[in-house]
């Protein structure tokens, strides 16, 4: 049975490839990670607070506090996460559509329609 190479599309060897939007793998580990590490403190903090208003052997409340702190703070850690890989995505799309955009300044001169003139002092 001969293999299947999915990395050959048939285009030819000078055609544009087609962009994806999926940010790099390193970037989705250490947002998964992160997430991870922010439900670990927010479980943490969440037995804590819990173990603090609560007396005697109550560790069902305690436990609650635990995951209701880990759900929280992971949570937020992934809106947050969403977001920032969101706007790597569009960084690099737009570095690709136009690469003067890396640092902010126009390398060519602006169009002359619609740009106002230097006024003439008298």
């Amino acid at each position: 049975m001969p293999q299947i190479d999915d990395r050959d599309s048939g285009a030819p060897a000078g055609a544009p490839t087609a962009q994806t939007a999926l940010p790099p793998v390193g970037a989705r580990v250490l947002a998964f990670v992160a997430i991870l590490l922010a439900g670990a403190a927010g479980g943490t903090i969440g037995y804590a607070f819990a173990d603090l208003q609560t007396t005697g052997d109550s560790s069902v409340w305690t436990g609650l506090g635990a995951i209701l702190g880990a759900l929280i703070a992971a949570g937020g850690t992934a809106v947050v996460v969403v977001l920032t890989l969101r706007a790597m995505g569009e960084w690099r799309t737009i570095k690709s559509v136009n690469p003067d955009a890396i640092d902010g300044r126009r390398r060519t001169p602006p169009p002359s329609g619609g740009v106002r003139q230097q006024p003439r002092v008298r």
